[in-house]
């Protein structure tokens, strides 16, 4: 009797887990319905396991999760985010909103990945991690002087009066530091980093967001 019991919570359990994932997949799509020419890859697991030599080239640790480096001959990074269900909307988000922009001072998202609990994000590889790293942690030898920084400044600006003002629909980014900006290797600034992005209206009050 109990093993009959446990196979109907088991089987109850996987098709509840299937179906949270297919939900979590049709938002995904309905976010990118409307822009199939830019709409990121899917990729499978085996995939992101191949492609990050099975998780063994760790890039950096973050909150939302690890960023593996892939092989020189594969110029993107993968960013795997941790198995919680905390994170399941700010994944949507960042789908959702990076998958629709192109913008040469916001990061490209190449693809994704998401099954259950299990997700990774794959964006065009950086060089130059982040500002904040950069600044920290840098090289001593290749100091950024006034003019580039002045540069970086003007590209974050760029980047973010695009998302405010380029889009169909206004892009609030609402987590803006230098940990969230990447750099290239010419140090041109790629703003990162959507789990907490909102989307609005370009008629509708940045307060009024902010507030709700």
């Amino acid at each position: 009797m109990l093993l009959v019991l446990f196979l109907i919570i088991g089987f109850y359990t996987v098709l509840s887990l299937k179906k949270r994932n297919e939900g979590y997949q049709k938002k995904i799509e309905g976010f990118l319905e409307d822009y199939m020419a830019l709409r990121p890859t899917r990729y499978s697991y085996a995939d992101i396991k191949k492609i990050t030599y099975n998780f063994k080239k760790k890039l950096s640790q973050g909150g939302y999760g690890t960023v593996y480096k892939v092989s020189s001959q594969i110029l993107v990074a993968v960013k795997v985010l941790k198995f919680f269900k905390g994170n399941g909307e700010e994944f949507i988000n960042e789908v959702g909103t990076i998958g629709r922009i192109h913008h040469v001072n916001v990061v490209r998202l190449v693809g994704y990945y998401a099954y259950g609990y299990r997700r990774a994000l794959v964006y065009k590889f950086l060089p130059n991690d982040s500002l904040e790293k950069f600044i920290l942690f840098g090289n001593q030898s290749r100091t950024l002087g006034w003019e580039k920084l002045q540069q970086i400044a003007i590209g974050i600006a760029n980047g973010l009066d695009y998302l405010h003002q380029g889009c169909n629909q206004r892009i609030l980014h609402f987590d803006i530091k230098p940990h969230n900006i990447l750099l290239d290797h010419n140090f041109n600034p790629k703003v990162s980093d959507f789990g907490l992005a909102k989307l609005c209206s370009k008629d509708q009050s940045v307060v009024s967001i902010t507030a709700a």
